[in-house]
């Protein structure tokens, strides 16, 4: 379960990044955020599973940025107000990776 990160909380130091990437080995790391391509039959089963995961982060409380090219979907997650990766980012990447 994500807990709420407040400004100045240190972001994740690449060791723990690297730890918690082992829980998550389909997700890569781009720009220092999580990232992961999604591709699906079609256009609706695309939005279907971004309904999904807009369900998961609506009961976290963490918000992932979405990319949908028709049926291609793209997930990033990054803790905004840290400016960096927090463990709400690999719960919530474990819990979108159960939707699969």
């Amino acid at each position: 379960k994500c807990i709420p990160c407040e400004a100045g909380t240190p972001p994740l130091e690449e060791s723990k990044i690297n730890e918690l990437l082992k829980e998550i080995p389909t997700w890569t790391l781009k720009d220092g955020h999580l990232f992961k391509k999604f591709k699906f039959k079609n256009f609706v089963e695309a939005m279907n599973f971004v309904n999904k995961v807009a369900e998961i982060a609506e009961q976290e409380q963490h918000h992932p940025n979405f990319s949908v090219h028709y049926n291609r979907v793209e997930i990033e997650l990054f803790t905004h107000a840290i400016k960096g990766l927090s463990e709400n980012d690999f719960i919530v990447a474990a819990k979108i990776d159960k939707i699969n």
